[in-house]
């Protein structure tokens, strides 16, 4: 296995599991999207996981 895609693997699943703790379902959700939206190269789906994000991340803010 590449170390590069090792890295990039554990990367994704630390901030994975991070966004479910911080953010609870909801951001798991929203980065589930962002990752699926940018895997299948798909602007809606990676915008509306984008957009999960910034809202749960300045909720307390609004």
């Amino acid at each position: 296995m590449d170390v590069l895609t090792l890295l990039e693997t554990v990367l994704a699943l630390t901030f994975e599991q991070f966004a479910h703790w911080r953010y609870g379902t909801a951001g798991l959700v929203g980065v589930l999207l962002l990752t699926v939206g940018v895997k299948v190269k798909s602007h809606t789906c990676s915008s509306i996981g984008a957009v999960v994000l910034a809202l749960m991340m300045t909720g307390p803010a609004i």
